[in-house]
């Protein structure tokens, strides 16, 4: 399966396909993450932003965790792995799915893995125990279908966790749009989720701004993963005041 042409999960089935040559990167990106070797991350959670998701998840032993826009499959592999749980990854790159499936065989995890939408993941009502997101629910094209799919697919009792970046001003130009919309709170709850909690981790942002900080800072050369890092990098840097890190928890009525 290849993603449409000029689409962003085309756009992203690249940026993942450059990883895979570039260690250099993901040993940043763990370095300051705290990250062990095996976790191949594609987003900003760090070790122990890990713990806390998982804790707030309250997985039962032998229930399902759906991770949406799973990448390649480090965190959701963990998490499920810590709780005895089973993994479904969902991600709109068919590039990030094969990479994840990969990275389950590598790791002898039965994490299962398939290409789907935010708002359209395919799974069966109410066939998960917990549902993960992180760092991506801003790219849903419709937000308010997003968590609506995230409530339909939870089980009376499941929880929700996602962790992303809000701005501290939603009407504030210099941050992307698709940034000054995101508002975990009033979408978990207009999805009719309830107990809604909402809290910013501002000790999460030091590992980050140190891990941009070099990023801007080093020469790509002709690494196209390390360059689009840098380039991140210095956009992240640009911004880092204008929003705050946050997670959010929501549980299924």
């Amino acid at each position: 399966m290849k993603a449409q042409p000029g689409s962003r999960a085309e756009y992203f089935d690249g940026w993942y396909a450059d990883m895979t040559g570039s260690p250099a990167k993901d040993e940043i990106q763990q370095r300051h993450l705290g990250l062990p070797p095996h976790l191949l991350s594609n987003s900003l959670l760090g070790w122990e932003g890990i713990a806390e998701v998982a804790a707030a998840l309250r997985l039962p032993a032998g229930g399902t965790l759906v991770d949406l826009a799973c990448g390649r499959g480090g965190y959701g592999m963990e998490i499920a792995a810590r709780a005895s749980a089973r993994l479904v990854g969902i991600d709109f790159s068919p590039e990030a799915v094969r990479q994840a499936r990969a990275g389950a065989r590598r790791l002898g995890s039965g994490a299962e893995f398939g290409v789907g939408d935010l708002a359209a993941t395919g799974l069966a009502t109410g066939s998960a125990d917990g549902v993960l997101c992180v760092d991506a629910i801003q790219f849903a094209a419709e937000p308010a279908a997003a968590y609506r799919e995230i409530a339909r697919i939870l089980k009376p009792g499941g929880r929700a966790v996602l962790t992303c970046f809000e701005p501290m001003a939603w009407d504030d130009e210099r941050l992307s749009s698709r940034l000054r919309r995101v508002d975990l709170g009033a979408g978990l709850s207009g999805a009719g989720l309830s107990m809604v909690e909402v809290g910013e981790r501002p000790l999460w942002r030091d590992a980050e701004r140190a891990m941009w900080e070099e990023a801007a800072a080093l020469d790509p050369g002709d690494d196209p993963a390390l360059r689009s890092f840098h380039d991140e990098g210095v956009r992240s840097l640009a911004t880092f005041g204008l929003v705050r890190r946050v997670m959010a928890s929501a549980t299924a009525p």
